[in-house]
């Protein structure tokens, strides 16, 4: 199964190479992770100290809980939550250290 969008619309048409695609997922998809990892958290320690009476997957973002990692960071990716910085190019009035 095929995940979409495609490469072409997450390149921005050709702005990003494969490669750099693919680093800013596994980046993202780490975030979305550990995302996950502190709600899961959050979530044990509220039904342990009996603060709520829903079911840890109640309690975590369906996004989260339902889709894999790397979807997610894709998705967030071609939504511009995340944006891929690329620091070869400088903007003008940008300091060179």
């Amino acid at each position: 199964m095929m995940i979409t969008p495609g490469i072409e619309e997450l390149s921005e048409n050709g702005k990003y190479n494969r490669y750099e695609l693919c680093i800013a997922v596994a980046k993202c998809a780490r975030i979305v992770t550990d995302e996950y990892v502190e709600q899961y958290n959050k979530a044990e320690t509220m039904i342990a100290n009996k603060e709520t009476d829903k079911t840890i997957s109640a309690i975590i973002k369906r996004e989260l809980r339902d889709d894999k990692a790397v979807k997610v960071a894709i998705k967030r990716l071609a939504a511009h939550e995340y944006r891929i910085v690329d620091d070869s190019i400088r903007e003008p009035g940008d300091n060179v250290r």
